[in-house]
């Protein structure tokens, strides 16, 4: 029975199962506990990680306002790109907002992957492909969908984070006050 770790690989990278087992191996366990960073705006230390439980959040603080660029969900893969692949300090705070089970690769791993598998850059095209298209996603929602539209979206695609995740938090990431994110909970509720 294919775990979880391969089930995504394989669905996400459309790879074979025994690519997606050797890619497994890569991972390992880590626990990263509520309020704990992953990693810190300007720190070197990095990794690519895939989401198993918990709430992670991706968030800046510009001239002191906090936003909230991304929360990641279980069964989502969680890094700072630019650090990761180009080894540049980390441009976002990433840290735990409940207590996460993570399968984690670290940076020296990833650097390396190349050399322990021939199919490594079909691979990681693909990932970076995705992360890409993800981008492309968000920015058209931003730029052609309403408030309310968004907010359906993401309660359509991950309902659980609305009982996980401080709702600043949530109304930050799709560009909203948390007065209209009330306001817009309370309508989809009556």
């Amino acid at each position: 029975m294919a775990s979880q770790l391969q089930q995504y690989i394989n669905q996400t990278f459309e790879v074979a199962p025994d690519t997606a087992r050797r890619l497994e191996t890569a991972f390992v366990d880590e626990f990263l506990p509520k309020g704990e960073f992953f990693t810190r705006i300007g720190s070197y230390h990095n990794r690519l990680s895939f989401l198993h439980e918990g709430y992670i959040r991706v968030y800046a603080e510009p001239d002191g306002k906090d936003i909230t660029q991304w929360i990641s969900s279980p069964g989502e893969f969680i890094t700072d790109l630019s650090a990761l692949i180009f080894r540049r300090p980390a441009r976002w705070h990433i840290q735990a907002l409940t207590d996460c089970q993570l399968f984690t690769m670290p940076q020296e791993t990833y650097l390396q992957m190349e050399e322990r598998m021939p199919d490594w850059p079909q691979i990681e095209k693909a990932f970076i492909a995705k992360c890409f298209l993800l981008l492309e996603d968000r920015v058209f929602s931003f730029l052609s969908m309403t408030a309310e539209e968004r907010f359906r979206q993401l309660m359509d695609r991950s309902p659980g984070l609305f009982n996980q995740v401080p709702l600043q938090y949530i109304a930050s990431m799709l560009g909203m006050t948390p007065e209209t994110l009330s306001r817009l909970r309370r309508k989809t509720t009556s």
